[in-house]
């Protein structure tokens, strides 16, 4: 797969089986994170979704998909992180619901109007997602905010919350339920992916994770209510 190919802002196809796929594999980075970048070797020349989960997936039809977002450190700590993370997951949503959503388009002449249906199967193929670090949060979110959908507008986004089956975790912090940890937790992230010196100079940075503890431990808090049904 050509780097160049990967959107860096929402989601890019990077492998289809042969016949119609059974399942949808989706992979979402975290922070300062990219869509190709977190899922290649170091010299960029092995695309594990593309290079490598194929064959090891061998007969089985898939589809599998990456998701860019703005990952910057500063959009979850900028105290909006709460705004970000939510824009994140809807964005998430809408977009992996309209992927899925390959739509015919017939002209009802009795009464004039444009009717979508969609393909069969389409929406309700199921969905496994992979995400790293906090990558993990905004699927938790969006997921909590497909279930909950409560306008007619937005109903067909229930779906992806429906239709997704499991989820793989890497390095996302779950135990939020002690506040008082997640200063250190997320600090612990951040310096993992900054270099020391920009971390040590930005005291800002430690007091907004701080901040958004309660943020963030509420987005565990939601998702507890629903992990039982996800594999």
């Amino acid at each position: 797969v050509d780097p160049n190919s990967i959107n860096q802002i929402g989601l890019t196809e990077v492998y289809r089986s042969s016949e119609s796929p059974n399942v949808d594999i989706v992979f979402i980075h975290g922070l300062n994170g990219h869509p190709y970048n977190t899922w290649a070797s170091e010299d960029k020349r092995v695309f594990w979704p593309a290079d490598l989960l194929p064959s090891i997936l061998g007969p089985k039809r898939v589809r599998i998909l990456t998701y860019g977002y703005d990952a910057n450190v500063h959009a979850f700590t900028d105290g909006v992180s709460n705004d970000r993370i939510h824009n994140h997951a809807e964005t998430l949503a809408s977009k992996l619901a309209a992927n899925r959503n390959v739509s015919i388009f017939y002209l009802v002449q009795l009464s004039i109007k444009l009717v979508t249906v969609a393909a069969p199967g389409m929406l309700d193929r199921p969905i496994i997602f992979v995400c790293h670090s906090l990558g993990g949060l905004v699927v938790k979110r969006a997921l909590i905010h497909c279930k909950n959908v409560s306008s007619e507008k937005i109903e067909h986004l229930r779906s992806i919350y429906v239709s997704t089956y499991g989820i793989l975790f890497l390095g996302t912090p779950h135990n939020g339920s002690d506040i008082a940890r997640w200063g250190v937790l997320l600090q612990n992230i951040c310096s993992a992916v900054l270099p020391k010196k920009f971390f040590d100079t930005s005291p800002h940075l430690v007091k907004a994770l701080k901040t958004n503890n309660e943020t963030l431990q509420n987005i565990n808090s939601l998702f507890a209510e629903i992990i039982g049904r996800f594999h």
